[in-house]
């Protein structure tokens, strides 16, 4: 992997100018993590994957969200084989996130950026029903604060009340756990945050 500001890590951003804080941050772990070899990548997620499969949150769990890695995303189609589980995965349908159940050997389609969805007939999963969330993330902090897309996807479905309660788990590489992100008040934490070397609890 090539070198990158060795400080990032560590990097403590002032409150001010806060989307552009955020949106410099993004621009260089993005392409931090798009520089992992594919080997780097297979070994790292593979090791993410690991610590999922032997936590209390997921082997406790029926129904699971997860997503389809993009962008060297983490990796985590390994955990979709297991039968033990039922798998949702999210569409974009206008600004919200819609969830569907998918197995294996159902069809994907290509959705909002390129990325793979569900197809829009496949049974919705109703937030009743969900046991954890696994969320996608640019970063995430040492108080389980999130660094998205700049979407706002997960920041909207994350505050509706029926969502609120749901136990989530960031999942980053571990140069993308960071000592503190730039917060907004409308941000939440996640419950847990998920890397290669360890799982991280509030």
């Amino acid at each position: 992997m090539k070198n990158f500001d060795s400080n990032i890590k560590n990097w403590t951003l002032p409150k001010t100018d806060l989307q552009l804080n955020k949106t410099k941050l993004r621009r260089n772990l993005l392409k931090q993590r798009q520089s992992l070899s594919v080997e780097e990548w297979r070994e790292k997620s593979d090791r993410i994957c690991l610590q999922i499969q032997t936590s209390i949150q997921f082997t406790q769990a029926t129904t699971i969200l997860a997503y389809f890695s993009f962008r060297q995303e983490p990796d985590l189609s390994p955990l979709f084989t297991d039968s033990q589980h039922r798998w949702g995965f999210p569409r974009c349908v206008g600004q919200s996130l819609s969830w569907h159940l998918w197995e294996p050997r159902d069809p994907l389609q290509s959705g909002n950026y390129g990325i793979n969805e569900p197809h829009s007939e496949a049974p919705i999963i109703h937030p009743d029903e969900v046991d954890l969330i696994l969320v996608p993330s640019v970063a995430c902090d040492q108080q389980k604060y999130r660094l998205g897309y700049g979407g706002g996807y997960y920041d909207r479905l994350l505050s509706s009340p029926a969502w609120t309660k749901k136990p989530t788990l960031g999942v980053v590489f571990d140069f993308a756990y960071l000592s503190q992100l730039p917060v907004a008040n409308w941000d939440k934490p996640l419950q847990s945050v998920v890397t290669e070397v360890k799982l991280h609890h509030i």
